[in-house]
């Protein structure tokens, strides 16, 4: 018998423990080389862990429970491989087990939304791999009609997906349930920045006509050209960039008694997730493109929602972005993420009448808000640099320009 041991692989230096909160195996069950086994959530990200071998694998911990980083929590037999224990009769068994386990984070979600084995389902996927098409295409034949948070396509629907609780049994009035350790660090944060900065709020409109009229006329090229659609993420990106560099206060922070100036432009986009939100951070705004902006985001909020995303892509940022817009929201005050001093709270587009050279038109508006630490950036700052992004959005020539 050759076992290898399944260990809590390094998460980052401030790192130590987490929770082991899933196992997409079960004991005993002949796994392949690189097949996620296990989920992960520590105070900072939720991670998966995978199989360095083929082999049998045989469970040390319980799901649920906290793990040390280096700690065994499996051991996989290298000699059990699929084709060694899979008979005649047991080829099919084995063959729809390997289907079930191999299965991504998006076919697994849908099995538990739907009730759907993937086992049961034909593969249209490489090597007959279930996709996510596949779970869809069955679901709507053994359901007459699918809730909206699964049927319609990702790009639809809200960023963070929908997760049903456990139905409670009848008669009881409430549940209760272990914070992650994601969603306590998220909880501690959020107090001590209200607690630890003097934050303030100042607000703003902006007409999205410009923007909306740019992407309508160059979508199609954009997309054809870059393999990705041209969203207003990254118009707002490049326009935070252009106004830190016009208030460069606001591009500041407090460390001790000291204040830190930065002269680089990594912008954090938060993306809500099942876990939380998560905000990865895009590196050098200032020498991207609009599409590489765009692909970025789109990699980094794939894998924020797939469990993929690391300790590197969360750090470094100087200032963020958040979208309420997404869910529907009109008016918000942002909390800041520390250490940063500001953020920048974007929120959904309704079209409402507006005062233009004295004539009363509808435009399509967006409220805007600014949260910041008035210990360091003072009224003024703040003001002009939401000005400044007014601007660039409603005359996005300005971020070509520079002025």
């Amino acid at each position: 018998m050759s076992l290898l041991e399944v260990k809590i692989p390094p998460m980052g230096e401030s790192i130590a423990s987490g929770i082991l909160a899933k196992w997409h195996v079960k004991d005993g069950d002949v796994v392949k080389k690189d097949q996620p086994l296990f989920e992960l959530e520590t105070d900072k990200i939720t991670s998966e862990g995978t199989a360095e071998s083929a082999g049998r694998i045989a469970l040390q911990v319980a799901a649920g429970d906290e793990v040390k980083i280096g700690q065994i929590v499996a051991t996989i037999d290298s000699a059990a491989t699929a084709s060694s224990v899979a008979s005649p009769l047991a080829g099919a068994p084995a063959a729809a087990a390997a289907k079930t386990t191999d299965a991504s984070p998006a076919v697994r979600r849908l099995a538990a939304d739907t009730g759907i084995d993937p086992a049961t389902v034909v593969g249209t996927g490489k090597a007959g791999r279930v996709t996510k098409g596949d779970m869809l295409a069955a679901a709507e034949k053994t359901t007459p009609a699918l809730p909206a948070a699964v049927a319609a396509p990702v790009a639809a629907r809200p960023a963070a997906p929908v997760v049903a609780p456990a139905p409670a049994a009848p008669g009881t009035r409430q549940t209760r349930r272990k914070m992650t350790p994601l969603r306590a660090k998220i909880a501690q944060r959020l107090v001590a920045a209200q607690h630890e900065a003097a934050m303030l709020t100042t607000f703003n409109e902006v007409d999205m006509s410009g923007v909306m009229a740019l992407r309508a006329k160059y979508q199609d090229d954009f997309v054809k050209k870059n393999g990705v659609k041209l969203g207003f993420m990254s118009f707002f990106v490049k326009a935070v960039v252009h106004a830190l560099k016009e208030v460069p206060g606001v591009n500041a922070q407090i460390d001790g008694d000291s204040i830190v100036e930065n002269h680089y432009y990594d912008i954090g986009v938060a993306v809500s997730t099942d876990k939380g939100l998560l905000v990865p951070v895009i590196k050098d705004c200032d020498s991207l493109g609009m599409a590489a902006v765009e692909i970025k985001i789109a990699d980094a909020a794939k894998r924020a929602r797939e469990s993929k995303i690391t300790l590197a892509d969360l750090e470094g940022g100087v200032f963020t972005i958040t979208n309420g817009g997404t869910f529907g929201s009109l008016l918000s005050t942002p909390i800041i993420n520390p250490p940063q001093s500001a953020i920048l709270g974007m929120h959904a587009i309704n079209d409402r009448p507006v005062a233009i050279d004295g004539q009363v038109v509808i435009r399509p508006m967006m409220y805007l808000a600014l949260s910041y630490d008035h210990r360091l950036v003072d009224g003024k700052q703040a003001v002009t640099f939401l000005v400044k992004v007014k601007q660039a959005i409603e005359d996005p020539t300005r971020l070509i320009l520079g002025v």
